[in-house]
């Protein structure tokens, strides 16, 4: 996996291979990254004032983990510095009776980025591969079968111009119960806290095998998943802000010319 957190088609991947806390991929310490930062919030709100300018592509960035694994922290603290007219989040909760009624994918794809956009799912269409499989809402048989058209359903987003960037944000078992004793400790973070939280936990290793599958499973060419180490927040920022700055770079991103010959514009006194 290297720097790049990239897994990709036929990677012999186990999550138990990534370990939560290693930061070796930054060469420098906390302080370092942190100042970096800046710079990297700096380049992202002028990729994302082109990308809206050149209107050729969208950016849908995907984020998924466990509870307290980092999505809200990664939209805080990477996302800071854009502007709001050009990016949305889209949080994904459970299904309202009228999602029900449809295909799983029918409430994913009404979110989806238009051109010139920036979309941030705050889980996604992935939970009916995780949580319905975790515990049994749907039999096996149907729940293999969303691999295949989640597939389908980003490879045709691609084609028709949106540039996927999925982040699995990966912690440790240890380092989710300090972050929800933070939440009951800080009495600014205690609306946080959730029992649904304590629940889900009892299905650690369920999860796990879930997450492990799924990313082998939907790892493709035209979307393929990085696993971020997310013990530390400082090193879970600045991973996901470099992949999403690279990205962006690599789509050749330029400003549209004007209606008008702007050296023969005189604005009148």
């Amino acid at each position: 996996m290297g720097d790049s957190f990239e897994i990709r088609p036929g990677d012999k991947f186990r999550l138990s291979h990534v370990g939560p806390t290693d930061t070796s991929a930054f060469k420098g310490k906390k302080e370092d990254a942190e100042k970096e930062m800046e710079g990297l919030r700096s380049e992202l709100d002028r990729l994302q004032e082109l990308l809206y300018a050149d209107h050729r592509h969208a950016v849908l960035v995907v984020l998924q983990g466990m509870d307290s694994a980092g999505k809200d922290g990664v939209i805080r603290h990477v996302f800071e510095g854009v502007n709001p007219q050009g990016v949305q989040v889209a949080p994904f909760k459970v299904p309202t009776p009228a999602e029900q009624d449809h295909d799983f994918l029918w409430r994913i794809h009404a979110q989806t980025p238009a051109k010139g956009h920036m979309t941030i799912f705050n889980r996604s269409h992935y939970e009916d591969v995780l949580t319905v499989r975790v515990h049994k809402l749907v039999d096996q048989g149907i729940w293999e079968k969303r691999y295949h058209a989640i597939n389908e359903f980003e490879r045709n987003l691609t084609r028709e111009g949106t540039t996927i960037l999925k982040f699995f944000l990966h912690i440790d078992r240890d380092e989710q119960r300090k972050r929800l004793e933070a939440r009951l400790q800080d009495p600014t973070k205690n609306w946080k806290f959730s029992s649904a939280d304590l629940h889900e936990r009892q299905f650690w290793d369920d999860y796990q095998k879930a997450y492990e599958d799924m990313i082998q499973q939907t790892t493709t060419e035209w979307a393929p998943w990085h696993v971020i180490p997310s013990d530390h927040k400082w090193f879970r920022n600045w991973a996901v802000s470099r992949t999403i700055v690279k990205t962006l770079t690599g789509l050749s991103l330029a400003y549209p010319k004007g209606e008008v010959d702007v050296s023969k514009v005189r604005i009148p006194p």
